[in-house]
Parts: structure tokens; C-alpha cells; sequence
């Protein structure tokens, strides 16, 4: 007759049976399966683009005399865009500050009279700001930027026309993405009310200001 002490028949039901088991057990509860790492959402973040100054134009249009234009622009500014969780810029923001300092119409006497006290006193008043206060969109790539332009210390709200025109990477693997804006405002409702009165009738500068920004920004990381 052979004996089997129950020490011996249980070490061997743990080996042979409990333990692969649990190994088993734990290769089903330890790592994801593939199915379940693919299908899990990735959340969706605010993406911030920065002015690239050196691939952006701030511009205004002026009438002279009545039957001519002015045109200028500026140098020194920053500004950002901001999309949206849904990475869309109508749920996002604008914002931009001018240096007024900057001013260049390509003549200057006429830049340093603009830097006066009769047009922007800038000794006063150095920076043009901008915040946006609403965005809609308006077509695929077409916005409606409301906001508050800041000029000599007056704050206006004005309504932007907004053009999306492309994201792309540069050889150098930076993001960037194009816009278009443009708009009128009156000068004298921002203070800057100095004119000249024309012999032949009329004045010598325009009220409205036509402003052209055609601008890059870089995602910033």
C-alpha cells in the first residue's frame, strides 16, 4: 500500500493547480488590452499662437485732400491668439498691443506730428491695445471679431472682418497659422481730432481709418 501524507497532496494541488491560476488570473487584470487603449478619448486642449512679428503687417489707410490716401503702419507690436478646448478660434480669444512709437507713413515729419499731442501723444499714451470681447464665426474660414480697441485712452468696442487663411509647419518644424483682419473706425471718436480746413472746401484728413493686419502666429508648447 502506498501512503500519501496530506502535506504532500496539498503542496501539489498549489503548484499544479492554485498557482497557475493566479498567474493566469493576473495576466488578464494587469495589462490593458489593445482594443482598450486605442478607443480611450484624448482630451482636447486650449491651444495658444503667438505673433510672429517678422511675418506680420499692422497697416491703416487714411484719405488726404480729399481725393488721395496715406497709408502707414507699425513696427513694434505683439499679440496672441487663443483656440478654444474644441480647437476653434471663435471660442477662443484675440488680444494685441501697438507701440505707437513705431508709427512709419515713410515720411518723418509727418511720423513725428502723428506722435504728437495732436494725433496719439505718445509722451501719455504709448501703447494701442485690443481685447477681443466676442467672436462669431461666420462661414468655414470668415470670423466677426468684436473687441476693445484702446487709442490715447479711450476704449471703443469695434467689430473685425477675420480671414483664416492656413496652418502649415515651416522647414524649421515650427506650427503656424495665417489671418487676415480689417476694419474702419473713426480717429475722432479716440480723441485724435486735429484737421486743416481746405480752401476748395473739406478737410485735409479723414476721419475714417481703414486698418489692414496681415499676420503669422506660432503654437506656442
Amino acid at each position: 500500500m502506498i501512503y500519501f501524507s496530506h502535506t504532500s497532496v496539498i503542496t501539489r494541488v498549489l503548484q499544479h493547480v492554485l498557482v497557475p491560476a493566479v498567474l493566469l488570473l493576473f495576466s488578464f487584470t494587469d495589462t490593458p488590452t489593445t482594443n482598450e487603449t486605442m478607443t480611450t478619448p484624448s482630451e482636447s486642449k486650449a491651444t495658444t499662437w503667438q505673433i510672429d512679428p517678422a511675418h506680420t503687417q499692422v497697416e491703416f489707410v487714411v484719405t488726404h485732400m480729399m481725393f488721395a490716401k496715406v497709408r502707414g503702419g507699425f513696427n513694434t507690436f505683439s499679440g496672441q491668439l487663443v483656440q478654444g478646448n474644441d480647437g476653434d478660434l471663435a471660442s477662443g480669444s484675440f488680444s494685441a498691443t501697438i507701440d505707437v512709437a513705431s508709427i512709419d507713413t515713410g515720411n518723418e515729419n509727418r511720423d513725428n506730428h502723428l506722435r504728437s499731442a495732436d494725433f496719439f501723444d505718445i509722451d501719455n499714451h504709448a501703447s494701442i491695445t485690443f481685447e477681443s470681447t466676442g467672436i462669431e464665426r461666420v462661414s468655414e474660414n470668415e470670423l466677426k471679431v468684436t473687441g476693445d480697441l484702446t487709442i490715447r485712452g479711450v476704449t471703443k468696442s469695434i467689430t473685425l472682418d477675420v480671414t483664416e487663411t492656413g496652418t502649415g509647419v515651416d522647414p524649421w518644424g515650427i506650427t503656424r497659422v495665417g489671418i487676415e483682419a480689417s476694419g474702419t473706425i473713426n480717429r475722432e471718436e479716440f480723441g485724435l481730432t486735429w484737421n486743416q480746413a481746405l480752401e476748395a472746401g473739406g478737410v485735409l484728413v479723414s476721419k475714417d481709418v481703414t486698418l489692414s493686419i496681415e499676420a503669422q502666429a506660432i503654437a506656442q508648447q
